[in-house]
């Protein structure tokens, strides 16, 4: 089951006297913050925050939310993770959120093999690495190149892949005997 709130950043300090914060975002596209208009003090958004406006500064996101209007209100938000809801992150047609990826087996396209779960994700420049521990610890690692990923089904917690020859150092594996 996918999450509805997604833990997307942390309050790491207040700036200036008027309750503004700096938040460290936790996402690959920081001006997702200049176009919603609530974030969430908590994974099951019962506590909004309304934003007031947002701009960057220095790598941060600075952040004026509404009623949070001095220093002292906003030092109470310092160190709080902040949620922002699924339905807000525009994700175009074969984009997924990292964390709806964890965790999912990831099987051989062709003969159903399972290789492992996928524990991390990485971002190489040319794509993104997908990080696969298999059942002997190894992690091997495969890139989420259209060649290479061929089936993302997150309902079923399954990737399938067609990896390239060569791709996993199998070495020590049943197969190769």
């Amino acid at each position: 089951m996918l999450k509805t709130y997604i833990d997307t950043g942390k309050i790491v300090n207040t700036h200036g006297l008027r309750g503004d914060v700096k938040l460290e975002a936790w996402t690959d596209d920081p001006e997702l913050f200049f176009d919603i208009d609530t974030l969430y003090l908590d994974a099951e958004g019962k506590q909004p925050l309304k934003i007031q406006n947002a701009r960057m500064q220095k790598g941060m996101i600075l952040i004026k939310f509404e009623g949070i209007d001095s220093i002292e209100a906003g030092e109470k938000l310092r160190n709080k993770v902040i949620y922002i809801h699924r339905d807000d992150i525009p994700l175009e047609e074969g984009e997924y959120l990292i964390q709806d990826l964890l965790g999912c087996t990831i099987i051989d396209a062709d003969d159903g093999r399972e290789y492992g779960k996928l524990i991390d994700v990485t971002y190489s420049g040319a794509s993104d690495i997908y990080h696969i521990k298999f059942a002997d610890g190894s992690v091997q690692l495969c890139p989420a190149i259209d060649e290479t990923i061929i089936e993302t089904d997150l309902e079923g917690r399954v990737i399938r892949i067609r990896p390239m020859v060569g791709l996993f150092d199998l070495s020590g594996n049943d197969d190769e005997e």
